[in-house]
C-alpha cells in the first residue's frame, strides 16, 4: 500500500549550515540497533545530507530519552543547522515521532521533518508491550499512555512525516503506522505511507529484502525535498506555542 499526502553522537563536525538528519536506531529502549545507526548515516552521507547517529539514554522512564534528544537538536541548530530532519527505527522510530510532535519544546528543539520505518507509534496497544514497560513502568496511567502515543499528539501545524513498514512486522504490526497516519490525515499534516507486503521487523536499509529495499529509493527523493524547502512555517508556529 502507498498513500501520499500532500548519550553520544558520531558525526557531529558536519553539522554546518544546512539540513542535518538525526539517526535514532531501535532496539526497544533497551539498546541501539547497530544496523539502524552507521549504516543509515553512510546511506544518508551518499545522498549528500549530514547526519549523525544519536545514541539516546536507555533504560530509563520518560521524557528522559525525549530531554536528551531535544538537547542534541538545540546544539545541532547553535552549531549552524538550519533546518534538522529525524530517521527513526521501531523505538527510536517513537522517540522521533515525540521529539517531532510532543509539545514543550524550547526555543531551537523544533523538528523540520521526520522518518520513522516500522516504528512503535502507540503506548495503548499491547503490541511489543517490552518498550513500554522500559519507557513508562508497569503502573503507567491510561493517560499517560495516551500522552505518550503519537497519533494523539498531532496537530494541524505538526511537522511532514516520511512513514513505512512491512505488513509481516510481527513484533511492530502495521497498525503502528497506519494509526499515526489516520491522525496525520484527519488533521491535513503532509504525510507519505509505505507499506510493503513481505519482510519482518528491523529490516534496516533492507537490503535484499524483496519490495521492502525500495524504501531508501522512495525516501531519498522525499528527504531531498524537504531538505531543500524545511517546513519552516510549521517549525515556526510550533516554536511559538
Amino acid at each position: 500500500m502507498v498513500v501520499n499526502v500532500g548519550t553520544g553522537s558520531v558525526g557531529r563536525a558536519s553539522s554546518a549550515a544546512g539540513t542535518h538528519m538525526i539517526v535514532l536506531p531501535g532496539g526497544g529502549y533497551a539498546q541501539h540497533a547497530a544496523h539502524e545507526a552507521e549504516p543509515i548515516v553512510n546511506w544518508l552521507n551518499g545522498l549528500g545530507v549530514r547526519a549523525s547517529v544519536f545514541r539516546y539514554p536507555l533504560l530509563v522512564r520518560h521524557p528522559e530519552p525525549l530531554n536528551a534528544l531535544r538537547a542534541e537538536i538545540r546544539h545541532l541548530r547553535d552549531g549552524g543547522a538550519e533546518r534538522i530532519g529525524l530517521i527513526g527505527f521501531s523505538a527510536g522510530g517513537h522517540l522521533a515521532g515525540l521529539a517531532a510532535l510532543a509539545t514543550g519544546a524550547g526555543p531551537g528543539e523544533a523538528v523540520d521533518f521526520a522518518v520513522l520505518g516500522y516504528a512503535i507509534t502507540s503506548m495503548e496497544t499491547e503490541t511489543y508491550r517490552p518498550a513500554r514497560l522500559i519507557l513508562l513502568g508497569d503502573d503507567a496511567t491510561p493517560e499517560l499512555r495516551r500522552a505518550t502515543s503519537l497519533d494523539a499528539l498531532v496537530t494541524q501545524s505538526s511537522p511532514s512525516f516520511f512513514l513505512w513498514h512491512t505488513a509481516e512486522d510481527a513484533y511492530v504490526p502495521p497498525e503502528h503506522t497506519y494509526r499515526l497516519a489516520a491522525s496525520l490525515a484527519a488533521h491535513g499534516v503532509a504525510h507519505t505511507v509505505h507499506v510493503f507486503a513481505h519482510g519482518p521487523h528491523s529490516l534496516g536499509l533492507a537490503q535484499g529484502s524483496g519490495d521492502a529495499a525500495a524504501w531508501t529509493t522512495l525516501a531519498a527523493s522525499w528527504i531531498a525535498d524537504h531538505s531543500s524547502r524545511g517546513d519552516r512555517r510549521s517549525r515556526d508556529a510550533r516554536s511559538a506555542a
